[in-house]
């Protein structure tokens, strides 16, 4: 069994798989229940493994329905999220690849595949079309799903991840209408869309002019509460044969402020910091561990920001609320009022504030704790 009980940078299940039962099971309930659903956070707050988990859940029980997870991280233009999109549902459809090559044949009318499977078909089958003919007949791509499940009795889950990325695709405003015309019509298929550019995803699905609105149910993923935190860190101490201060552990949800990536990133640098127990020290010195991996990262991007935009920061970190006050203006050299606006706008738009009880803060809290002590010395380590 793996001893190591906490996961960061990946997508994490099963042992250190935390909390989210009921948007687990409001997702898992949407999904066989043919609801579109669209995942709504800041990045690395655990959208990615909260489907993944879901996806696992259906899987094991559902022998039916057919689980697709598409990355759209690294999907560049309309024809290879097309080919993707179409060679991820012929190989869900069935475990032969004989099938995948009947498929691919029989469920297009107006397009003509090229198909190719190497020595390893799980990895080595691919499909493309010309593009001057995909143009013209996507709609047979994006009803293939409808089409097979239709035929073969299936129900297809089909959940994109980076989905945002999509808007970058030329032609991207024609190719959103085919998609919305094609998905919304579908009985045999159920989407989940989510991203982690939260703002642009909030735009595509909250946006009464664009063709995605309210194509499905909303979902605003809440970070995990404190005290549940608490326990799944005491509890994955106690399953690998260590033990961990209580107060030690709710301390580092408390300094991570419930961020599910650092809590997991902090509790795994903890546990490695411990011979047998974690205590204050271990505590610090993984806390410090944690400052200095992801200082470099940090630096570049307080390099990137104007002056104005630093010195907003400033303000934010030291509680301002009034950031277009002349006294606040002022104080901290922010410019006009038009420029507090448009750099606030941007810091909120890339996540790097939120509003807030009536203010504003860091959505990353290591970020914060290391930009307290760049520019202010003050001290994250907990004291004796």
């Amino acid at each position: 069994m793996d001893k190591i009980p906490f996961r960061y940078g990946t997508t994490v299940s099963n042992f250190a798989f935390t909390d989210r039962e009921n948007e687990r099971a409001r997702l898992k309930s949407n999904l066989l229940s043919g609801v579109n659903t669209v995942l709504l956070a800041p990045r690395r707050w655990g959208k990615s493994s909260l489907v993944e988990k879901v996806m696992e859940d259906i899987k094991s029980t559902e022998s039916k329905v057919r689980t697709i997870h598409l990355d759209m991280f690294s999907v560049g233009t309309e024809a290879e999220f097309l080919e993707l999109f179409a060679r991820e549902v012929i190989k869900a459809s069935s475990n032969q690849w004989e099938e995948w090559m009947h498929s691919g044949k029989n469920f297009f009318k107006r397009l003509m595949p090229k198909l190719s499977v190497g020595n390893d078909p799980s990895n080595d089958f691919s499909i493309s079309f010309d593009w001057q003919e995909l143009q013209k007949h996507a709609d047979e791509i994006l009803n293939l799903p409808e089409i097979i499940g239709l035929e073969k009795g299936l129900h297809f889950v089909i959940c994109l991840d980076e989905f945002q990325n999509l808007a970058s695709f030329h032609g991207y405003d024609i190719f959103e209408k085919k998609m919305r015309a094609a998905w919304q019509r579908q009985k045999q298929v159920t989407y989940c869309l989510y991203g982690s550019k939260r703002h642009m995803m909030a735009d595509i699905f909250n946006n009464p002019t664009k063709p995605f609105y309210r194509f499905g149910d909303l979902m605003l993923l809440p970070k995990i509460e404190a005290h549940k935190w608490e326990q799944f860190i005491i509890d994955g101490f106690e399953r690998s044969g260590k033990k961990i201060n209580p107060t030690i552990a709710q301390q580092i949800p408390a300094r991570m402020r419930n961020h599910a990536w650092y809590v997991q990133q902090l509790a795994h640098y903890v546990w490695n910091h411990s011979a047998k127990e974690a205590g204050l020290t271990e505590f610090n010195a993984a806390l410090q561990e944690l400052i200095q991996a992801n200082s470099p990262l940090y630096q570049k991007e307080i390099e990137l920001l104007s002056a104005t935009q630093v010195n907003l920061l400033r303000a934010v970190a030291k509680g301002e609320t009034q950031l277009t006050s002349t006294e606040v203006m002022q104080n901290y050299y922010l410019g006009t009022p038009n420029n507090v606006i448009k750099n606030k706008r941007m810091f909120i738009e890339t996540d790097f504030l939120e509003e807030a009880a009536g203010g504003y803060e860091f959505v990353d809290p290591a970020f914060e704790l290391w930009f307290r002590k760049l520019f202010f010395r003050q001290d994250y380590l907990l004291q004796n």
